[in-house]
Parts: structure tokens; sequence; C-alpha cells
């Protein structure tokens, strides 16, 4: 087994030789950019890591780590596009960069190279992990449209948020296990169970990042605190406040999620008092521990050795701390 760091490293060097500007170089410049914006690319560690604890050869898993990562960039230069967003990771976005169309393009391409790059399998594995790629992709633009829908609904219920993190952020993770799996050529009960291990781990970390954005370190947590509540964002905080308040409290709530004011600081404090007293934190802390013990349940029934199992738990937890 390695280190997360030298997964890491493995995969960097597989990109730097796989991902390379040719012509016409206003298509493939910009992909070359978003791709070595930085970013943690715990994705394909992932990847590489469930393949290396499965008993197959890491370094086989690392085309099929490289489609899910420029999978997942493409999907991030079209959000950025839908959103607007100026800045991806401190820098300006692909779309910013360049211009609108560039970033349709490119980001085009890169999920057409996202495919090519299992091509490099056995025709039996191909298969397997272009089944479990294709259902992700079309999940994750489910879970994208959910969150454009939710902007402009008032009536958004806590099951449906669940389905819309699931998809677009919990499902990748997962499949970037599953497919490690398939590359070491697992049965199809063990590449079900680190399917769910990933899912359950992916939502509990999308439900601690909405509680982090309201009341975590700014130092820790790499982004500005009560960013969502400035944007009106219907995290799970916002949505289950509005379940156990009081008509009042709830009523409140949803005026401060009408209004934008220039200086933000009053009303982000004002909803996070909300959100402690009609006890959506608690209740957002239990859901964060109740997501991440069924990840952790599901590696039990994992026919891992202790050692393994112990890895994927300390990932997990690191995870969970942001401390990967």
């Amino acid at each position: 087994m390695h280190s997360i760091e030298q997964y890491r490293a493995q995969f960097l060097a597989h990109m730097e030789q796989k991902v390379k500007i040719k012509e016409p170089v206003n298509l493939y410049k910009p992909i070359s950019y978003i791709l070595n914006l930085g970013g943690k690319r715990l994705r394909p560690v992932l990847t590489l890591m469930t393949t290396d604890i499965f008993g197959g050869d890491y370094k086989k898993a690392l085309d099929a780590a490289l489609a899910v990562e420029v999978f997942h960039n493409f999907s991030l230069v079209h959000d950025d596009i839908m959103d607007e967003a100026p800045l991806r990771r401190g820098k300006q976005t692909l779309h910013k960069k360049w211009d609108l169309n560039t970033g349709i393009l490119s980001g085009d391409a890169m999920l057409i190279y996202s495919y090519q790059l299992l091509e490099s399998y056995p025709a039996m594995t191909f298969k397997k992990l272009l089944q479990v790629f294709s259902q992700t992709a079309l999940e994750v633009c489910e879970g994208q449209q959910y969150d454009v829908d939710f902007e402009n609904r008032e009536d958004v219920t806590i099951p449906e948020y669940l389905i819309m993190i699931q998809n677009k952020t919990a499902v990748l993770v997962a499949a970037a296990m599953k497919m490690g799996a398939i590359i070491a050529e697992k049965p199809d009960e063990l590449q079900d169970l680190i399917y769910d291990f990933g899912k359950n781990l992916g939502i509990a970390f999308q439900l601690q990042d909405d509680y982090l954005d309201a009341f975590g370190d700014p130092k820790s947590f790499g982004k500005q605190v009560g960013g969502d509540i400035i944007e009106n964002k219907k995290t799970y905080l916002y949505l289950k406040a509005l379940d156990m308040g009081t008509p009042k409290q709830a009523q409140e709530l949803e005026h401060l999620y009408s209004i934008k004011p220039k200086d933000a600081k009053d009303k982000i404090s004002t909803v996070k008092e909300l959100f402690v007293e009609t006890g959506a934190v608690s209740r957002t802390i239990e859901e964060i521990k109740s997501y991440t013990d069924r990840a952790f349940t599901t590696l039990e029934m994992l026919n891992l050795e202790p050692g393994k199992r112990d890895l994927l738990r300390q990932f997990g937890t690191a995870l969970m701390n942001r401390e990967v």
C-alpha cells in the first residue's frame, strides 16, 4: 500500500504525460489550464487506492483515475458558466479567462476525452467501467438540474435536497471507488459495497460542507464563511430550520433569504442564531454522523484484511476532518 501523497504524485505525473497542449491551441490550452488549477485530486486518488486495496495493480487504474478527474473538471467548467462564477480556486474561471464559447467547447472536449481514456481497458472491463461512468455522468447532470431548480422554488423538501447532493457530489466519489474495484476484477457484491461506502461518505462530506459554510473556521475551511447564507442557498441547515422552527422563526428566516444586503454581516449573524435556536445545527450534526456511520458500517461488510479496512476508515476520518 502507498500513502495518499504517493498516489497523488503518481496521478499528477500521469496527467502531465497525457494532457498536452496541441492544435487548435485555443481548445486545448484552456483544458490544460483548468486541469492544472490545483485541488486535492481526491477522486482519482480514491480510484488508485481502491484498486490497490482490492489487490489490483493501481498503475493500471491511472487512465480511469484521469477519466474521473477530467469529467469532474468538465462539470466544474459548465457549472461556472451556469453560475456566472468569476473565480475557481482563487483564479479566473475558464470562461472568464477566455470567453463563453471557449468554455462550452473546451468543456465538451473534456467530456469526450474522459470517455476516450477508458478505451485503454480490455473489452469486458471497458464495458463495466463505461456503464458506471455513463450512469454517474447522467446523475451528476440530474443533480445540477435539481440545484438550479431549487433556486426558484420555495417548497424544497429535505428528501429532495439529499437526492440533489447525492447526485451532484456523492455519486462521483462512489463511482471513483467502484471503478477501482472493477479494475481489480472484484465481484459485483464488493463493487456495490465500496460504491455504497463512497456514496454515504460523499453525502456526509457535503452535509458537513453545509455546516462548515456557516460555522466553520475560515482558515481551515478554505472558503468565505457564510457564503451560502449570502447567496440564499437552501442548504440542509436552512431546510431543517424551517422544518423545526416556530412559524415566527420560519417567517423571519424566509424573509432573510429573500434579500441580499450590501453588508451581509448582520444577516449572517441572525441566520446563524436561528439555525442554533431551532435545533437545526444539532440535527445537522446528527445527520452527518449518521451518514458517516453508514459508510463505516459498510466497510465492516467488505472482505478485506483488517489493515486495508483500517486504511479506508482512516481516509474517511481524514476526509471528514478536512485533512486530505
